[in-house]
């Protein structure tokens, strides 16, 4: 095997789901070369996987659909790939690792597929366990290659970052965690108000700070959070992929929706408290044992859907003990395992 491309174009947590397959791989084929196409979006998380060779982008915002095909394959064809591995499971992607020109273009069967169309694209299918944890089914992938689908890895290195510098200068140093309230399905949000309540209980209880992280699109929810923590909480610096990933690795905890910076916490082995609503936490919550799922999936009128069709959502009927009380289970889980 000289060469191997891993298409996975996004979203932040599906392409940390899909490293242990990447270290996996690697394990396997030590000199191979290892290639990833990723969303350029995303290309600064996979500046932190020193198993990867390339990092090919794919430029999602620009010119035609045909234009960006024809570009990719002019890029890919100077690497004459023996596979290309599809673990996103879509028409697009299963595209372009068609595109490749790799003799040997492997997905999913079409019921492990959200789109099942994609598997016309593949030369070998490979069917997963599908009651099991996504990374599970990523791993099963790589089987397809006779790599071990083990222990999972995460091979991530966290570069010292300025930001987290500044954020211990300014809560002196003391302990913290982070709440993690944004996602992009507006039903895997839990409010701000209940998160400022749990900053409070984390501090009473817990002698612990929140820091309370956002992005481009959610400031104004985070300061919400902030007020409803009184002085509890602080706004976490502007932080990019790296930066954010060595704030939740500095963290005593991270609570989160089930979205990208729960899951970069959960590899980066920080205790994690993720709550769940539409979406299941045995397919979809962080790995580690250890870690509590605060979760309301089994009650869920919308489950798997990115809106709720209910007036009240719900993770808006997981209360603000509920989670205090999954927190002490983690943290208690925490300070036994030392």
């Amino acid at each position: 095997m000289h060469a191997i491309l891993i298409v996975r174009l996004g979203a932040l947590g599906d392409i940390v789901h899909t490293l242990p397959m990447t270290a996996a791989l690697r394990a396997r084929f030590p000199e191979a070369r290892l290639d990833w196409l990723v969303d350029e979006r995303y290309l600064p998380l996979l500046d932190l996987v020193p198993v990867i060779d390339q990092r090919v982008a794919w430029r999602s915002r620009s010119r035609s659909l045909r234009q960006r095909i024809s570009e990719l394959k002019r890029m890919l064809s100077a690497t004459p790939y023996d596979v290309a591995l599809d673990a996103q499971g879509l028409i697009k992607s299963a595209v372009l690792a068609s595109a490749s020109g790799a003799s040997r273009v492997i997905g999913f069967t079409s019921d492990a597929l959200r789109e099942p169309l994609a598997s016309w694209f593949y030369t070998e299918t490979h069917r997963p366990d599908l009651s099991g944890h996504v990374i599970q089914k990523n791993l099963a992938l790589a089987t397809a290659l006779e790599a071990s689908a083990g222990d999972p890895q995460f091979p991530l290195e966290i570069p010292d970052t300025p930001e987290v510098a500044r954020l211990r200068a300014q809560i002196d140093g003391a302990p913290y965690a982070v709440l993690n309230h944004g996602a992009a399905w507006s039903n895997k949000r839990w409010s701000p108000q209940r998160f400022g309540e749990l900053a409070q209980l984390l501090a009473t209880r817990h002698d612990i700070r929140s820091v309370v992280t956002w992005g481009p699109d959610d400031r104004d929810r985070a300061s919400a959070v902030v007020e409803a923590a009184s002085v509890a909480a602080v706004l976490a610096p502007a932080t990019d992929i790296a930066a954010l990933a060595d704030v939740l690795r500095g963290a005593r905890l991270v609570v989160s929706g089930d979205t990208g910076p729960m899951h970069l916490a959960a590899a980066l082995g920080t205790p994690v408290v993720a709550l769940h609503g539409p979406t299941d936490p045995t397919r979809n919550g962080p790995w580690d044992s250890a870690d509590v799922a605060a979760s309301r999936y089994e009650a869920c009128h919308c489950p798997q859907r990115r809106r709720c069709r209910q007036a009240v959502s719900c993770l808006d009927e997981l209360a603000t003990e509920a989670v205090a009380e999954a927190v002490a289970t983690r943290l208690g889980a925490g300070e036994a395992g030392r």
